[in-house]
């Protein structure tokens, strides 16, 4: 079973940048989609990028295209933080969807995802 390890969140003043990390337990996890969602207080968990297995192909939430940028390697997930604002700030939870390697439009959506992550918060300061 792949578990899913986050780290790389904190405390940022607006503009600034931040760079997440999200390690696989399984060599398994480089034949699965990955994604990354937010869950702000008292809000739903939401989308916000996903990746394909061979991190050739990305899709992003419309609140994130342009600042942030997802990446993977062998067994880790990134995502890049830029531009932060004070409503990006949220945990953020990385997940693996173990029965599909490329993306399709339902990799937005949290439950075709099996694996998650702990969460690691990220707070923007105005």
């Amino acid at each position: 079973q792949v578990q899913l390890v986050e780290s790389g969140g904190g405390l940022v003043q607006a503009g600034g940048s931040l760079r997440l990390s999200c390690a696989a337990s399984e060599r398994t996890f480089s034949n699965y989609v990955m994604g990354w969602f937010r869950q702000a207080p008292g809000k739903e968990r939401v989308f916000v990028a996903a990746i394909n297995w061979s991190g050739g192909v990305t899709s992003y939430a419309d609140s994130v295209k342009g600042r942030f940028t997802i990446s993977r390697d062998k067994n880790t997930m990134y995502l890049q933080l830029n531009s932060l604002k004070p409503e990006d700030t949220a945990v953020y939870y990385c997940a693996a969807d173990e029965h599909k390697a490329d993306l399709t439009p339902r990799s937005t959506l949290r439950y075709e995802y099996e694996f998650w992550g702990q969460g690691t918060q990220v707070t923007v300061s105005s």
